[in-house]
């Protein structure tokens, strides 16, 4: 079972910071074997949502207020720890940040950077891609949005 928690920058423990930069580093470096910034300097602007299992984070994301990542309203850094994945935790972590969204931002209004061979998982939480496709950091994305 999955336990969701949503903390601002200053709420995290020192203890869930380390193993979010952890499970980022995890995936998106060594997993996805792409060299790039993760520490961007957005951390401390963004609602983190937690998916924890016997007290360990095994699934995030990083949610913005409008204007500040997009003009919209944002979602990043969405990631589950690999052995975890069968699970659905995906689901539920991304389900719980777009409620948290329109719950403290008042807006349906989302958009996100998608790495491209993830678009049916977001299409199934009714994100639709919109415009061309691009490279980040070496891996092809694609902008979705959720209104």
């Amino acid at each position: 079972m999955l336990q969701l928690e949503t903390k601002t920058f200053q709420e995290l423990t020192i203890s869930e910071l380390y193993q979010i930069l952890q499970l980022r580093s995890e995936v998106f470096v060594v997993e996805q074997d792409c060299v790039y910034q993760d520490i961007d300097g957005k951390d401390e602007k963004a609602l983190h949502i937690l998916g924890k299992k016997e007290g360990k984070i095994v699934a995030y994301t990083r949610c913005f207020a409008p204007n500040i990542y997009f003009e919209e309203a944002a979602i990043g850094r969405v990631v589950v720890k690999e052995t975890e994945r069968k699970f659905g935790y995906g689901h539920q972590i991304l389900k719980a940040s777009v409620e948290e969204i329109q719950q403290r931002y008042q807006t349906t209004t989302i958009k996100l950077s998608a790495q491209q061979y993830l678009t049916h998982f977001y299409e199934t939480h009714n994100f639709k891609q919109i415009g061309e496709g691009y490279l980040e950091d070496g891996i092809p994305h694609i902008a979705m949005l959720k209104n």
